[in-house]
């Protein structure tokens, strides 16, 4: 499996991606085969997935008192 990002292109009434020349050498994909794609949007993936989380303190408050847990500092 090869992971690649591309951009989204309008192709007549439809949408496609380039894959590098590099990914087909590699893989020997020919003009014509089917390939198996997975399509995953960029933006927001890990809030779509597991949802947003709201803390009472903050990251930095947070990380000293797991400092001050773990090492005693």
């Amino acid at each position: 499996m090869v992971k690649i990002a591309a951009k989204v292109r309008k192709w007549g009434n439809s949408f496609g991606i380039i894959i590098p020349q590099e990914v087909i050498k590699r893989k020997g994909i020919r003009e014509g085969e089917e390939i198996d794609a997975i399509v995953l949007k960029k933006s927001n993936v890990l809030r779509e997935t597991f949802g947003t989380v709201k803390f009472k303190k903050s990251t930095e408050q947070m990380m000293r008192e797991t400092d001050k847990g773990l090492y005693d500092i």
